[in-house]
């Protein structure tokens, strides 16, 4: 999913910040040419992409089978944290965008 990134943010993402911010959050990183691979709790695959200054792409995969409760949570905080962190933006204000965008693109 593409989420817009902040004016004046991208100089968080840039360079090595993006792969170390994943390292941070989720603890581990690899790269897959420009694309950046974490894993944590019940996603087994957690993508994120620069695309311009002013947008990036997450893309995740979650686990086959049971989860409890507790680790869905666990694992939805830990994405926004690192949505958060990379775009500049909150969870309500990246789906305000979202919406935004949607009924824009409906007119």
């Amino acid at each position: 999913m593409d989420y817009d990134i902040k004016r004046g943010w991208f100089k968080n993402v840039e360079g090595d910040a993006l792969p170390n911010l994943m390292r941070d959050v989720f603890g581990n990183v690899k790269a897959e040419g420009e694309t950046y691979v974490s894993e944590y709790g019940v996603m087994t695959r957690i993508e994120a992409k620069i695309l311009a200054k002013d947008k990036m792409d997450i893309a995740t995969e979650s686990r086959k089978g049971p989860m409890t409760d507790e680790e869905i949570l666990d694992s939805k905080r830990k994405l926004n944290e690192f949505a958060e962190k990379a775009t500049g933006f909150d969870a309500k204000a990246r789906m305000k965008r979202a919406q935004k965008k949607a009924k824009e693109g409906m007119l």
